[in-house]
């Protein structure tokens, strides 16, 4: 039997779960001629033994290779090869800034929609230009496509430089445009200063009970300030008072104002804030926070969003993957009012 121990790679630093990393080393096997048809694998239990790893990693991978029409498995006798004639899946690496679960469902949306025909290497830089410049550069060569979404806390303007190594016939950027990147290639993004103006003007019945805006900018934040822009513009188009301040710790609560969060943490702190004062969100003050997830729909009855529909995002990258085509799409921004406005 083959030692599928050489042929096997994972990588610990990727979030590419480890059936599909199983399902791309198997793949890449039989491309590189390491594994052919009438090969015998190894039994579920010896390969979770030997790769360390959960049977239900290896019966996921192995069911996903049967559907795919690649392996046939015989009662009593095991799995092996069936058909080395396939169609190679796309090979993707695909960059995210962070985890949370708006991402997720970006992924899980660009995953399903890819099914077999894209083999996706996954990897978090958490906003850390240096690593985001290490994992394009070493690996310019090895894939078919990049799709990232480019935030960073420091060097932010030095992204462009990074990105225009990448073949602009490889390159998909998500979320946002980065100034600098030339050529044509294909993205899918926020319009960030249009996108949370539009969402206030949609607001401005409910807001217009309230006297002042304050929206929460840490001062350290991979947050594009194209979003201040659109702040700012629709407070003076619209005559209210409004603030930006970067932190919650000495703020206290003042009724009449709505606050807007563009992180999870402080929106907790500031549902923490208002029940310690005693005051009533939605109805002495007011509050909108950046990014739909379904948690929103039940925090104190309801907390109003503002947000871009992730799931068209991964559906459309993914379909870019898939037709190789040049385009900008710019995915809707959508408001979801509920009790706390």
């Amino acid at each position: 039997m083959k030692n599928y121990l050489k042929i096997i790679d994972f990588d610990e630093y990727s979030i590419t779960p480890k059936y599909l990393q199983l399902i791309n080393s198997l793949l890449r096997g039989i491309e590189e001629g390491k594994i052919e048809k009438d090969d015998i694998l190894p039994s579920i239990n010896d390969f979770s033994i030997a790769l360390e790893t959960s049977r239900n990693t290896i019966e996921r991978a192995y069911n996903e290779l049967k559907k795919m029409r690649i392996v046939k498995s015989v009662p009593g006798k095991g799995y092996f090869i069936a058909d080395t004639n396939f169609n190679k899946p796309v090979k993707i690496l695909l960059l995210f800034n962070k985890l949370s679960s708006h991402k997720k469902i970006i992924y899980d949306a660009f995953a399903e929609t890819l099914g077999s025909k894209g083999a996706i290497d996954f990897y978090i830089y958490n906003n850390d230009f240096t690593i985001f410049r290490k994992l394009v550069s070493e690996n310019i060569d090895n894939y078919s496509k990049f799709v990232i979404i480019p935030h960073f806390l420091e060097n932010a303007a030095l992204a462009h430089e990074v990105i225009n190594q990448i073949p602009r016939e490889k390159l998909i950027l998500m979320d946002k445009l980065v100034p600098g990147v030339t050529g044509r290639f294909s993205a899918v993004f926020e319009n960030f200063e249009k996108d949370i103006y539009c969402a206030l003007e949609s607001l401005l019945q409910k807001l217009s009970r309230f006297s002042s805006l304050k929206i929460i900018f840490p001062e350290t934040t991979y947050h594009t300030k194209d979003i201040l822009k659109g702040f700012k513009n629709f407070c003076q188009e619209y005559a209210f008072e409004y603030e930006i301040i970067h932190t919650l710790k000495n703020e206290i609560l003042n009724p009449g104002t709505v606050y807007i969060s563009l992180m999870e943490d402080d929106l907790v702190e500031l549902v923490e804030k208002a029940i310690s004062q005693e005051l009533k969100i939605g109805e002495q003050i007011g509050v909108i926070s950046y990014n739909e997830t379904p948690l929103k729909k039940i925090i104190l009855d309801g907390i109003t969003t503002i947000s871009t529909d992730f799931k068209m995002m991964g559906v459309k990258a993914a379909e870019m993957v898939l037709s190789n085509t040049y385009e900008y799409v710019e995915i809707p921004f959508k408001v979801t009012l509920r009790n706390s406005l």
